[in-house]
């Protein structure tokens, strides 16, 4: 018993669960701040975030744009993919049967939204294969050198590795933006953060 106590209390003081500590400490109030938000809380917000992505030379040269369906009153992009459904192509993420693979399918008029693994809808549609322009993603928490912290899965991190090239904004409310959010090797940051309020 004593042996067991002790590999717990060495690995507690290992610095990758430090980290995951404090994370989680973070998304635990960020969510608690992101469920008390009413409907026009989250209209305004998301109205404002997308007026800012509509300013940005990025948005307005790419063709081919990843966004992610909202859930847990995120911001809201939707209103942005039905304006500009006609002529930019939007993905969205949907997890796959293989262990932490996230992949990215093709919006299209009246398509099929099925509940993911997580309870998250995807669209029903077959695997994009061809190039991204700019990645628009959510998180629980940001901060002003462009850190990310996600849900805690790891899905958004290892797929960001695969598109390094490509521009990507995080977007969230203005108290979901910090000072300095805890980050570990693996973790990736975006090139741009928008709030309702500020661009980073």
């Amino acid at each position: 018993m004593l042996f067991e106590s002790q590999i717990r209390d060495l690995y507690a003081m290992l610095p990758w669960v430090d980290v995951r500590r404090r994370k989680q400490a973070m998304r635990n109030i960020d969510s608690q701040k992101r469920r008390i938000l009413t409907p026009d809380n989250i209209k305004e917000g998301s109205s404002k975030v997308i007026a800012r992505i509509e300013e940005m030379s990025h948005f307005k040269k790419a063709k081919v744009i990843m966004v992610y369906f909202p859930v847990h009153n995120e911001i809201d992009l939707r209103p942005l993919v039905q304006k500009y459904a006609s002529e930019k192509t939007f993905l969205y993420p949907a997890l796959t049967h293989r262990k932490h693979k996230m992949e990215v399918r093709r919006f299209e008029p009246h398509t099929p939204f099925v509940k993911g693994r997580y309870g998250i809808p995807e669209p029903k549609t077959a695997a994009w294969e061809g190039p991204i322009d700019l990645i628009i993603a959510p998180g629980m928490c940001f901060d002003k050198r462009l850190w990310r912290v996600g849900r805690g899965g790891g899905y958004y991190d290892r797929f960001l590795r695969h598109y390094s090239h490509v521009y990507k904004v995080g977007v969230g409310y203005d108290f979901q933006l910090h000072e300095r959010v805890p980050h570990w090797i693996f973790d990736k940051r975006v090139d741009r953060v928008i709030t309702p309020s500020q661009t980073i």
